[in-house]
């Protein structure tokens, strides 16, 4: 015989479920209890209006970005000329309607007519790596 045979002879089979005893003491009955609702919070956005995007990556990827941090290109941040670090904008290529957070962690860009620098994982997602910039609306993410 097996362990699982001698494991399941030892309880005792019922042809019934035996009666329940009455509850005592304070008890909740889960069958009068409504579970509560789960809402989903959306952030809030304030635009920023729109600009060009463009991304960097394996050139800079470990070297320190303007607030300290080493910068990881597969990571979603971005740099941004006077957005304080830390914020976070959703950056949508209006396009084909693709978007992402990220978050302000580095200075730039530093070409004229750039808006937002964005990791290379930031721009994939948005679909602007293989031109290498595109126009896009940027939107701050405030709660």
């Amino acid at each position: 015989m097996s362990a699982e045979t001698d494991f399941a002879e030892s309880f005792e089979t019922f042809e019934e479920l035996p009666d329940m005893p009455e509850p005592q003491g304070d008890v909740v009955d889960i069958t009068e209890i409504e579970p509560p609702i789960e809402v989903e919070i959306v952030p809030e956005t304030q635009s920023l209006g729109t600009g060009v995007a463009s991304y960097y990556g394996k050139r800079f990827h470990g070297r320190r970005t303007a607030n300290g941090e080493r910068f990881n290109m597969n990571a979603m941040t971005a740099a941004h000329k006077t957005l304080p670090f830390g914020t976070k904008v959703r950056v949508t290529n209006p396009r084909n309607g693709k978007s992402v957070v990220v978050r302000i962690n580095d200075r730039g860009p530093f070409i004229r007519g750039r808006t937002i620098d964005l990791s290379r994982a930031a721009a994939k997602k948005v679909g602007i790596v293989q031109r290498g910039h595109g126009t896009v609306e940027l939107a701050k993410v405030t709660s």
